[in-house]
């Protein structure tokens, strides 16, 4: 089995001179490829801390991160900017496109950043590929202000994967959503899972996720006191 990511021993620390907050408290997981994991957890236990260690977006205080085998915190920024790009792919709350850009100009960012030819026609292909696999290759030229926010979402998980990435890491992905459209992200994520085999790492609040995932980790004060193998109906 394929070892995608893995905590060992991590600590987030933050210290003033009056305050010490113990964001993460001795976090050791491991994700294997093709899992999909939920965090959950209340308001403050920590979980999008968790995520931003996992990236290397936050320093970890101790402890090692390894993402594909690569430890991220023992080389400098360039490094982790480069793990960041190349093997890590993000799917935000509030979507994070670029307004200026159409969704297929967004959707190509990751590849124009990680090839030595940006503007190849290869790159559009493959762009345009990830918009039809998310239903919106019709709206390819459409600016993000002209997008409702689930067609948003799906042009962020476009431009996620669209690198072939060996993780997603997605911070409350249906939390700007009504129901419906939530489910829909929902059926998505799942199928994108399935189908391809991506490894994803999704933080939320919504019981409903949790339960469509292959794996829950449950947090508490900045630990993970429960780790649970998820029976899943064939869907």
């Amino acid at each position: 089995m394929v070892r995608v990511l893995e905590a060992k021993g991590v600590w987030k620390v933050y210290e003033t001179a009056a305050t010490r907050v113990e964001a993460l408290r001795d976090v050791s997981v491991k994700i294997n490829q093709g899992e999909m994991v939920a965090v959950m957890g209340p308001s403050g236990c920590g979980k999008t801390t968790l995520l931003n260690c996992l990236s290397g977006l936050d320093e970890v205080s101790v402890g090692k991160v390894l993402v594909e085998g690569v430890s991220i915190f023992e080389g400098d920024d360039a490094l982790r900017t480069k793990v960041r790009r190349e093997q890590l792919g993000f799917i935000f709350q509030s979507f994070n496109l670029i307004p200026v850009l159409s969704a297929l100009e967004n959707v190509e960012m990751p590849l124009q950043l990680n090839s030595a030819e940006p503007n190849s026609k290869e790159i559009r292909k493959k762009a345009l590929s990830a918009l039809e696999k998310v239903g919106l290759k019709d709206w390819a030229s459409h600016k993000p202000a002209e997008l409702s926010g689930g067609q948003q979402q799906r042009v962020t998980i476009a431009r996620a994967y669209v690198h072939e990435p060996g993780l997603l890491l997605a911070d409350e992905p249906t939390g700007n959503l009504d129901t419906e459209t939530g489910t829909k992200i929902l059926d998505l994520l799942v199928q994108l899972n399935k189908e391809l085999n991506i490894t994803m790492m999704i933080v939320t609040h919504d019981i409903e996720v949790s339960k469509r995932c292959s794996r829950t980790l449950e947090m508490r004060d900045g630990r993970i006191y429960k780790d649970t193998k998820n029976i899943l109906e064939e869907e």
